[in-house]
């Protein structure tokens, strides 16, 4: 993209912030250029924010009845997914599914708690509950 195509549309999931986009500029060299987004970013960062929500409320539901542990809804809740969470904690993909197990889950030692509880930026008390 050419420096002087960045889009300045504007994107309100920016918050009226500006972020930085390489461009190519007329020198050829690639530069840091200030945007305001655009219109098809706003609209694919709401699709991806309302998937998290639902995913959410979802994991909510399940760990009500029993079905998943309440740390599948944080995780959730924090706008993170297993593999964002693998990266955040340096825990292997198939461990914190393992981890959603109501049963692995209660056997947990405290400090692997603590290390989801620090990812997901939450007190450790409240890992073990849902709203």
């Amino acid at each position: 993209m050419l420096e002087r195509d960045v889009p300045q549309e504007g994107n309100s999931t920016l918050a009226g912030h500006r972020k930085a986009v390489y461009a190519l500029a007329e020198d050829g060299k690639l530069r840091r250029v200030p945007s305001r987004g655009w219109e098809v970013e706003e609209i694919v960062t709401r699709q991806a924010v309302e998937d998290l929500e639902q995913r959410a409320e979802s994991a909510l539901a399940r760990a009500r009845a029993g079905e998943t542990s309440p740390l599948e809804y944080h995780m959730y809740r924090a706008r993170m997914d297993v593999e964002l969470l693998s990266q955040t904690t340096g825990l292997w993909r198939w461990r914190i599914r393992r981890h959603f197990n109501p049963a692995v889950f209660a056997r947990l030692p405290l400090a692997l708690r603590r290390r989801y509880a620090a990812a997901l930026g939450i007190p450790v008390e409240a890992l073990d509950t849902v709203d």
